[in-house]
């Protein structure tokens, strides 16, 4: 039996600038975050040897690949040549459709513990590319290449998307001190509804197609990242509050689909009630509420935010990981 980990992620600046449509044409740039919340997948020998037993939020059985309902499942089987006899199961800390990179944390521990069932070893960079071609190349899913990175590497990152293709992940070095700091003032507000992650970056990369100050608008948030990065490592926790502000106004300004009323509303009174910055994790729509806070202000905060469930998390520092095998 193989158990397979890996954790979510929370996005801080640059988003959009992974997908191919902007990183041909520019490089691309994001800032983000590993937290301990995850996606843990199973593979077990399974005793009917002639079918593949899937469980996720449904089960499956089925005798060959061709019959198997979940894409994800059916093509990572289908990549790893694996036969009948084996069972997959699936659970994860945090629903899909909440902005966390769910869909790429489930891809990239799926894939680690097909190779460790068969007593392999991937590289957390072989990881993420695999990934990377499963959801984009196979599946053709209109998303980008930071959830699987994140998801692989863990830790606090800088990930840069190169036009060639190519991705360099650079961990962003903090003091002890600074990186508790950060921990600590990073708040994450679950807003009540999930989205269709493909329909809002299907619209984003649209407008960036269709309109060429959308293109910039995504430039300048790869700059920001650039700064944000910058910020972090001089020790201005402030400063990051305020970028992150600034940022999430460039984002919501990209389609209609990314924000609503509703959402506007709770970022409003949160900044009212003193977080300095925030932003709507992943591709925007709904899901969770990323807010920079200070200690002494985020009893006001959660006051102001008291109809929204919040979710306390630390960062993860692992990334995917073998949690046991036997």
């Amino acid at each position: 039996m193989i158990v397979s980990s890996a954790p979510f992620r929370v996005s801080f600046a640059g988003g959009g600038s992974d997908i191919a449509s902007y990183y041909r044409r520019q490089a691309g740039a994001v800032l983000s975050c590993a937290i301990a919340k995850y996606s843990f997948v199973i593979v077990h020998n399974y005793f009917n040897e002639n079918k593949y037993h899937l469980k996720y939020t449904r089960t499956e059985l089925a005798e060959t690949l061709e019959e198997i309902a979940h894409p994800l499942l059916r093509e990572a089987l289908r990549m790893h040549r694996v036969d009948p006899g084996i069972e997959v199961a699936s659970v994860a800390d945090i629903p899909s459709g909440t902005g966390l990179g769910s869909s790429s944390s489930f891809s990239v521990a799926l894939i680690n513990a097909l190779y460790a069932h068969r007593s392999r070893f991937a590289s957390k960079d072989q990881l993420a590319e695999e990934a990377c071609k499963l959801e984009i190349d196979i599946l053709k899913e209109p998303i980008g290449k930071q959830d699987q990175y994140a998801a692989a590497h863990g830790g606090l990152n800088f990930i840069e998307f190169n036009s060639n293709g190519s991705v360099n992940v650079q961990p962003v070095v903090l003091s002890s001190e600074k990186m508790a700091e950060l921990e600590s003032n990073i708040l994450l507000f679950f807003t009540g509804s999930q989205r269709d992650t493909r329909s809002v970056l299907s619209t984003q990369v649209q407008a960036m197609e269709a309109d060429e100050e959308k293109f910039r608008t995504v430039e300048r948030m790869v700059q920001l990242a650039y700064e944000m990065r910058d910020i972090l490592m001089s020790g201005d926790l402030g400063a990051f509050g305020e970028a992150l502000h600034r940022g999430w106004m460039m984002k919501r300004s990209l389609t209609s689909k990314i924000t609503n009323s509703a959402i506007d509303e709770f970022y409003d009174a949160a900044r009212a009630a003193g977080a300095i910055g925030g932003k709507l994790a992943g591709a925007g729509g709904g899901g969770f509420l990323v807010l920079y806070c200070p200690k002494d202000r985020q009893e006001k905060v959660r006051q102001a935010l008291s109809q929204l469930k919040e979710i306390e998390f630390r960062f993860d520092w692992s990334g995917a990981r073998i949690a046991f095998a036997q």
